[in-house]
């Protein structure tokens, strides 16, 4: 852990085979045999031990931690170096309640002392053309929206990665899109660029207990060469009793993925607002063809 981080520690020697097959086995809820050995790394160490954290002190993050993970942000991949995107901290109270308000009222947007918002953005790209007398006519096209927002995801995992690296916690916030006219107006966004995501950022409250999430079996998710041909009939009993005992753990209600999952998709109201997302994005400047 770095010297950035809150507990003083000193930064860990690699994480030995052992500390690896813990992970693996909270990550998937049974234990896991690797196929060879490997040398493991603290690169991935903390992918593995990755968990949502919505429980924060209220202790500000550092300058200097911000501007690694920005600098790790863009050290991510960019289609043809486009570098479509940006990021917006927000860390007024009164701003971010604001926010809040179109996120549904979330305790991990209340208590995180940052709040980012990574941006899909062809605003900048626009401009650069107009100056070079181009008529940008690609930037019309649903490609670049798609390369924008995929910037923008490789950014903010990179992002993500750096400060966990470094004692903090994260937790993505899809629900700025229920009302993404509204965030853009908060903003002051530019025309063509959206608001893709949030991101609290924090130091985790160590009195609050946030365990691994299990995830679905790797053969579920891992094909080889082509789509795996039983796929659409797996079947995903232990899953979801792997989630129940989660769950049980968290003190959180007991429901199965399946179910869950169904609920979520199940209706466009279930989708909070999110059904009219295209016509929001042409609202925001996009010329999508």
């Amino acid at each position: 852990m770095s010297t950035l981080a809150n507990d003083g520690t000193d930064t860990p020697q690699p994480p030995n085979a052992d500390r690896i097959s813990t992970l693996l086995q909270q990550r998937y809820g049974t234990q896991q045999d690797l196929a060879g050995q490997l040398s493991v790394t603290t690169v991935i160490e903390t992918l593995l031990a990755h968990r949502s954290i919505r429980f924060y002190l209220p202790q500000s993050v550092p300058a200097t931690a911000v501007e690694l993970a920005i600098s790790a942000a863009q050290s991510a991949p960019s289609s043809s170096n486009l570098q479509a995107w940006s990021v917006l901290a927000v860390e007024d109270d009164d701003r971010k309640a604001r926010i809040n308000a179109v996120a549904g009222n979330q305790k991990q947007i209340d208590q995180a002392p940052l709040l980012l918002v990574w941006l899909a953005d062809l605003s900048r790209l626009r401009n650069i053309t107009k100056t070079q007398g181009s008529p940008a006519e690609g930037l019309d096209y649903l490609e670049s929206f798609l390369l924008a927002i995929i910037d923008a995801t490789l950014a903010a995992q990179n992002a993500v990665m750096a400060f966990e690296s470094l004692g903090l916690g994260t937790c993505y916030i899809g629900a700025l899109r229920n009302n993404p006219e509204a965030i853009a107006r908060e903003l002051a966004l530019p025309k063509e660029v959206f608001p893709v995501f949030g991101l609290t950022v924090g130091y985790p409250n160590p009195g609050i207990r946030t365990d691994i999430k299990p995830r679905l079996p790797r053969s579920t998710v891992f094909h080889r060469e082509q789509y795996g041909a039983n796929a659409d009939s797996a079947d995903f009993g232990d899953y979801n009793k792997i989630l129940r005992a989660f769950q049980k753990l968290q003190l959180m209600p007991a429901i199965d993925w399946t179910e869950q999952m169904s609920r979520r998709i199940g209706t466009k109201e279930a989708l909070k607002n999110r059904d009219v997302l295209s016509s929001a994005v042409k609202l925001l400047g996009f010329r999508i063809k």
